[in-house]
């Protein structure tokens, strides 16, 4: 698992980028599979740092 270092917001869901060996990714998350992880959307936005994304599931969740 990573961790997210930034998001961005669109209207159908949030966009997420994280660094993986040297290299820059994203994934995007429609808001419908973030409330099925129970992940809130504003605090993805707010503080991205606190959530860890496994890529290869298409999971995000919080480390806290």
């Amino acid at each position: 698992m990573q961790k997210i270092e930034s998001s961005k917001k669109y209207q159908n869901g949030i966009q997420i980028f994280w660094t993986e060996e040297g290299k820059e990714l994203t994934d995007f998350f429609p808001y419908e599979e973030l409330i099925d992880m129970k992940i809130n959307a504003l605090d993805l936005l707010n503080n991205p740092a606190i959530y860890m994304i496994d890529a290869k599931k298409h999971r995000i969740e919080s480390s806290v």
